[in-house]
């Protein structure tokens, strides 16, 4: 008895073998690799004598490739049919099993010609389905087409323009079934190279600089950064004249100056010291034009040499508190007992003021020191017994935070000017000379008005819940490790500063929480304990909670774009001053701190090494793309036998450090043929 073979369907796929025994309703079934299966009677769609199994397969797709599917199409019937139906149509009235496996495998391949209707059944598709389906399958060749000469270009060193202009949602918000996107995946694999590497060698990133600016561009200011055309409310001026000579605090590049102070009274027994705040919150309305283009941009963005600011350049001059004129404001004045600095009364104020002077700290920080505040040296500059007085009371407010605090503030770490010198000016391109300097933490200037900004905004926070008015505040449960700054709508104990509340409300020309706490301390000014009722924000209004949600995210984004770009320029300040070794301090898991530049980067060796240790690293390479500074340790400077620094370590602060020190990432996949991957970083090839 000669053999029976049989061509079954598993899974998708067509497979043949020996039927070494059948039952009443499956076959024992021996592949040719001498596997043997259980085949369901059904699933058994041809029984043959000849060829042997492999042959068969190999002659059907053989003769499969050659049936012609516009034809079998035009003969198959309308209803449901067989696959053997079609078989004795296109070849003859009585096919060979190859031939019959070869219309059955056609038939199973061209779905977009025949719908499956069961296990070997078929009904075709009807003509309008079946001219889309064409269509598209024409569409997706042409696409793969366009890939492939894409990606060729790429490899080749040309970047295609549709690439070029694509090349910020390619590498960070990509749609993957794009073709710009897969073929940059693509060229990426085929060359060996890193995206970025690829399409820097391209062309397609010429300026380091400009690519990180026009990525934030990209994410934030998809429209650009200009401003819609808008008219400027006026300024308030009928507002009652105070009877003070207010001067602000604040660096030389400073426009937008929402603060200033005044004292009265000085060798009286009671002493009226004002906090003064630009008042844009008196003429700009919520829901107006202004509004929504502040509430769009969140906050002031800063950067070395460059801002884009939240408000039009135009509402700023007319609110920001320009010496040599009455500006609106927002007053808040602490009647002081001159001797023990006890506070009497507190009164909020709808008011104009007369700015008489904009002092600047890169004048004066050299000029204004402790000694001359406290009449241990000549004090020869303007406002002396002003300053020497809010001094006192700095270092006072200072005291009495830090005894809630439960220990004092340090402030170890310098903060860090940028200048960039360009023969142009305006906005920078990434080739300036930049210059970093040091700025010492906790300078009398900078203690007077961090003091009075923090007075002022706890003060407030209490005052508006006193009227039953709802605020933007920001809280910290305690100082333990792990424990966020958050923000939220009731007043809560800020463990970090040492109060009972604190908001923000003290610059609402640059941030808009300060705006929206701004209009609800204006609404308790004008109305007392009735303010809810004409507040602008609700109690549980569900407005201030989209607020915090929309400028919590921005703030954030805003600020790790400014560390980028300082970053850049630290890092560009090393290669115009040819620095090829640094000394620094080791931080945690290999991570070290530069001593004189904002600066924080891994160095190979300092693993091992206690948190504190003192050390010199030499750069060994530098990636101005990806951010990614690359050194060695050189030596240990300090004394191993020193006792470590055993000081918990911050967990926040070592979190942002090793952020600061990641490479730039990407979200692009390269780990696989279908891009469904995790975001890879930069260099992930």
């Amino acid at each position: 008895m000669s053999d029976t073979y049989a061509l079954f369907e598993e899974a998708g796929k067509f497979l043949a073998g020996r039927v070494m025994s059948e039952a009443e309703s499956s076959l024992q079934v021996e592949l040719d690799s001498g596997k043997r299966v259980k085949v369901k009677s059904a699933n058994a769609l041809l029984r043959f004598a000849k060829p042997a199994p492999a042959e068969l397969l190999a002659q059907a797709h053989s003769l499969s490739g050659e049936i012609d599917l516009d034809l079998i199409w035009e003969v198959a019937p309308d209803e449901e049919f067989g696959f053997d139906d079609i078989a004795r149509e296109y070849f003859n009235a009585h096919p060979d099993a190859p031939q019959r496996a070869a219309t059955l495998l056609r038939l199973f391949d061209a779905p977009h010609y025949f719908h499956r209707r069961g296990k070997g059944r078929f009904r075709k598709a009807p003509e309008d389905i079946l001219k889309q389906a064409l269509v598209a399958i024409e569409r997706k060749a042409q696409q793969a087409a366009q890939i492939e000469a894409w990606a060729v270009e790429l490899a080749g060193g040309h970047c295609p323009a549709p690439i070029a202009e694509q090349l910020y949602r390619i590498l960070f918000k990509p749609d993957k079934n794009g073709p710009e996107y897969k073929a940059v995946v693509e060229a990426a694999k085929r060359s060996h190279k890193a995206p970025l590497d690829l399409l820097k060698d391209a062309g397609a990133i010429t300026s380091p600089y400009q690519f990180h600016w026009k990525r934030f561009l990209f994410e934030f200011f998809p429209k650009g950064t200009a401003f819609p055309p808008l008219q400027a409310a006026p300024a308030k001026n009928d507002l009652p004249l105070a009877a003070v000579q207010a001067f602000s605090i604040d660096d030389s590049s400073t426009t937008e100056i929402d603060d200033a102070l005044s004292v009265q009274g000085l060798g009286n027994d009671t002493v009226v010291f004002g906090v003064h705040i630009a008042a844009p919150g008196l003429a700009i309305q919520p829901g107006s034009a202004i509004d929504q283009v502040a509430r769009t941009r969140w906050s002031t963005v800063y950067m070395p040499g460059h801002k884009l600011t939240m408000l039009p350049d135009e509402v700023v001059q007319r609110y920001t508190l320009l010496e040599g004129r009455d500006c609106p404001a927002v007053s808040v004045y602490f009647s002081l007992d001159a001797a023990s600095l006890a506070v009497k009364a507190v009164e909020t104020k709808l008011e104009q003021v007369t700015i008489a002077a904009n002092l600047r700290h890169d004048q004066l920080d050299a000029v204004v020191t402790e000694p001359t505040l406290t009449g241990d040296a000549p004090a020869d500059y303007a406002f002396a017994p002003e300053l020497a007085f809010t001094f006192r009371l700095a270092k006072h407010l200072k005291a009495q935070r830090e005894v809630v605090r439960g220990k004092p503030e340090n402030f170890n770490r310098p903060d860090y000017n940028f200048k960039l010198d360009a023969a142009g000016g305006g906005e920078p391109d990434g080739s300036e000379t930049v210059v970093i300097t040091e700025r010492k933490r906790g300078s009398p200037l900078d203690l007077i008005v961090a003091e009075a900004m923090i007075l002022a905004n706890s003060h407030w926070g209490g005052w508006i819940a006193e009227c039953g008015v709802p605020g933007i505040y920001r809280s910290q449960a305690s100082m333990a490790p792990g424990i966020k700054v958050r923000m939220g709508t009731k007043p809560a104990p800020h463990a970090g500063m040492g109060v009972k509340q604190y908001t923000w409300a003290t610059s609402p020309l640059r941030r808009y929480v300060d705006l929206v706490n701004q209009w609800q301390i204006i609404a308790c000014a004008r109305h007392g304990r009735t303010a809810a009722l004409a507040a602008p924000f609700k109690p549980k209004d569900a407005e201030l909670f989209s607020v915090i949600s929309g400028f919590d995210a921005a703030y954030t984004a805003y600020n790790q774009f400014q560390n980028g770009l300082e970053r850049y320029w630290t890092m560009r300040h090393l290669e115009q001053a040819g620095l090829t070794e640094l000394d620094a301090a080791v931080m945690k898991d290999g991570l070290v701190r530069a001593d004189t530049l904002p600066l924080v980067f891994r160095a190979l060796g300092c693993e091992s090494l206690p948190r504190g240790a003192r050390v010199r690293v030499r750069i060994t390479g530098a990636d101005l793309l990806t951010l990614d500074l690359h050194a060695s340790l050189v030596a240990r400077l300090d004394d191993p036998a020193t006792p470590a620094d055993d000081a918990p370590v911050d967990a926040e602060e070592a979190d942002e450090a090793a952020e600061a020190a990641a490479p730039l990432a990407l979200a692009i996949d390269l780990q696989d043929g279908d891009n469904a991957a995790e975001p890879a970083p930069s260099g992930a090839a």
